[in-house]
């Protein structure tokens, strides 16, 4: 008999089951409470709950608990990097950071990726295997314990594009926003997508409140392609009017990442056709200057052409922040520690 996956049931699946069992359907809430509140690793710390259950449970359902096998601490910012094992050996990242308005923490929602963006670490080994629901939530929980602080905000924009493993993304975020769980407001997460249109259409029927934030990486499709292979599948025009119904039903607004890489797409000439773009879009711009990694060429922005891009876009009526570079001491970006630790692994180390 294959046993469920315990941590991925909501709590209307858990209470069917339990009933199953032969239980009271009222000792689902205080399990699903003993896993997405006080955020055990074992059933045998659920101390409200019978030897008897607490066998049955042992016998029908895995119990999802991610191991730290890393964690490194920025000596500039204190963000932190965790590198988790999961049960079948493969290993992922998250990211804490510290803001003045909360904890927020940087989730994977895949083992690897598939996209191929030319500047994501991520993606260099391609995809091993989509996350469950409960591999997203235990993410949060572990780094929650482990600093003993409460997580505000969620961008699901580690490795993986969450679009491509929707169905479990559209779960954790249900779940992460129950108010049997953690509770963790949905206008607290971001979902960061490169642009698959069938998912952001998905996502926009969901009723969530979550924000919907776009790799654009370009202004348009010449460059963008050159840069993210999937820029091949969907133009940029299509992309944009996914995402104006999504504001259009949500109210939300929208964000756009724009990783600046010095001769690519950093001048004066994309900064005014990014203007022409999203014009009357709802949204702002998060320039992010890129963050090198080993296996590509690519070079960060200089300070000033940073600054000229973020100005002339502000001139020119779009919202544009630089986003703050948070663990640059500790291989921030995505999916660096992951790929130097298989790297080291490979080589027996």
């Amino acid at each position: 008999m294959e046993k469920k996956d315990i941590k991925s049931l909501s709590l209307q699946e858990l209470e069917a089951e339990i009933k199953e069992l032969g239980d009271k359907a009222f000792r689902a809430k205080q399990i699903y409470q003993w896993l997405h509140q006080k955020l055990v690793t074992d059933f045998d710390q659920m101390s409200n709950i019978s030897r008897e259950l607490r066998d049955k449970l042992k016998e029908h359902y895995t119990l999802t608990a991610l191991h730290a096998i890393d964690v490194k601490i920025s000596q500039i910012d204190g963000t932190r990097k965790y590198l988790f094992r999961l049960a079948d050996g493969n290993v992922i990242e998250s990211v804490w950071m510290q803001y003045h308005h909360g904890n927020s923490v940087c989730i994977s929602s895949q083992v690897g990726c598939r996209m191929g963006c030319r500047f994501c670490a991520s993606t260099l080994d391609g995809l091993e295997r989509n996350l469950t629901a409960s591999e997203m939530l235990d993410q949060i929980y572990r780094i929650q314990v482990q600093t003993g602080e409460r997580v505000s905000n969620i961008v699901i924009m580690g490795s993986g594009e969450p679009m491509d493993n929707y169905d479990n993304v559209v779960r954790f975020v249900r779940m992460i926003s129950d108010p049997n769980g953690l509770n963790i407001s949905q206008r607290n997460i971001t979902i960061s997508t490169c642009g698959i249109v069938p998912g952001i259409r998905k996502l926009t029927q969901e009723n969530l409140q979550v924000t919907l934030a776009l790799s654009l990486h370009a202004p348009n499709d010449e460059v963008r392609k050159t840069l993210m292979p999937v820029a091949n599948s969907y133009k940029l025009a299509d992309v944009l009017a996914a995402c104006r119904e999504y504001f259009d039903k949500t109210g939300r607004r929208l964000t756009f990442e724009y990783s600046l890489v010095s001769g690519v797409n950093d001048n004066l000439q994309e900064a005014k056709a990014l203007v022409s773009l999203l014009k009357g879009m709802h949204g702002h711009v998060n320039l992010i200057p890129v963050n090198p990694i080993k296996e590509r060429d690519y070079v960060q922005s200089s300070q000033r052409a940073i600054q000229e891009f973020k100005n002339y876009l502000e001139k020119n009526g779009i919202n544009a922040t630089v986003r703050r570079e948070m663990g640059r001491d500790i291989n921030g970006a995505c999916g660096q520690l992951r790929k130097s630790y298989l790297e080291e692994e490979s080589k027996g180390g």
